[in-house]
């Protein structure tokens, strides 16, 4: 894999830096296997090595199960939780959060973002709202999809800060769909990162980057690849070949079905999965 193809996934980005020296410094790599994944952590620790790579100074973490997220996963119960505790590793203990589900939500391989929104299980407005019922347990969470800007005429980043002003969440969870350049990473990988995401990046079209630089407050991004960039497969015209599996609404609704139980999981640590689904589906 070359630079100039495109990839949101930091794992590619440097597996194609990684020589027999070794790796650039400042770029470190660690693989451990779990019950449900195999993890890679990708820790980029200087501008200098961020530079190499093109991505932000920060941590990854991907998580690959070793078959298509299109099929719900076995231990689908399992997984949510696993993910759920590398989620509440980011966020660091926040208990008011905003999660974002980026994306375009009529583009089917672009509505991993929205669907995610669906599934969420808001409760920021229950103690104002509801005072008679317990809390105990629930996190503070709210959750917007804010669309794209063709549909909007807005910076989906732009309605995110003008959202954080008024509800002053002490982190953001942001989901979107991914590009990746490897076969074997489309709709079988999950991406975490506490760099935030620059929306559309992986198809050429980034917006204002989501992070802790513009908001002010730690942001985290989780991702699943659903296209890939296959440019170096032939002579397209010069344009960028992008793909996505035909079994891509499914991938998309599995996927979104896992990151959003993983996400309650982490926010709503008195709730447990039979009761989250009752809640959200």
């Amino acid at each position: 894999m070359n630079l100039s193809k495109r990839t949101d996934l930091a794992l590619e980005s440097a597996n194609s830096v990684n020589t027999r020296g070794g790796l650039p410094e400042g770029i470190e790599v660690k693989e451990e296997h779990t019950e449900c994944f195999t993890v890679t952590s990708v820790n980029v620790m200087s501008q200098k090595a961020a530079e190499k790579i093109s991505k932000p100074v920060g941590r990854y973490i991907t998580l690959e199960t070793g078959c298509r997220l299109d099929i719900r996963p076995e231990n689908f119960s399992g997984c949510a939780h696993e993910l759920a505790l590398r989620i509440e590793s980011l966020i660091g203990g926040a208990k008011n959060v905003l999660v974002v589900g980026l994306g375009n939500s009529s583009v089917t391989p672009d509505s991993l973002g929205p669907r995610v929104a669906s599934h969420i299980f808001a409760t920021r407005h229950i103690p104002e709202n509801a005072p008679e019922l317990s809390t105990d347990g629930l996190g503070e969470v709210s959750v917007i999809a804010p669309g794209v800007m063709g549909q909007t005429g807005i910076e989906a980043g732009e309605l995110v800060a003008d959202v954080c002003r008024t509800v002053k969440p002490s982190a953001v969870i942001a989901v979107d769909a991914l590009a990746c350049s490897e076969l074997n990473h489309l709709g079988k990988t999950v991406q975490l990162t506490d760099t935030g995401i620059s929306p559309g990046s992986g198809v050429l079209n980034a917006r204002k980057e989501l992070s802790k630089s513009t908001l002010g407050i730690k942001c985290v991004a989780v991702g699943v690849p659903t296209i890939a960039d296959l440019s170096d497969m032939g002579d397209f015209g010069g344009e960028p070949m992008m793909v996505t599996p035909r079994t891509v609404d499914r991938l998309t609704a599995c996927s979104a079905q896992l990151i959003a139980a993983a996400i309650n999981l982490a926010l709503h640590p008195g709730l447990g999965l039979e009761e989250i689904v009752s809640l959200t589906s």
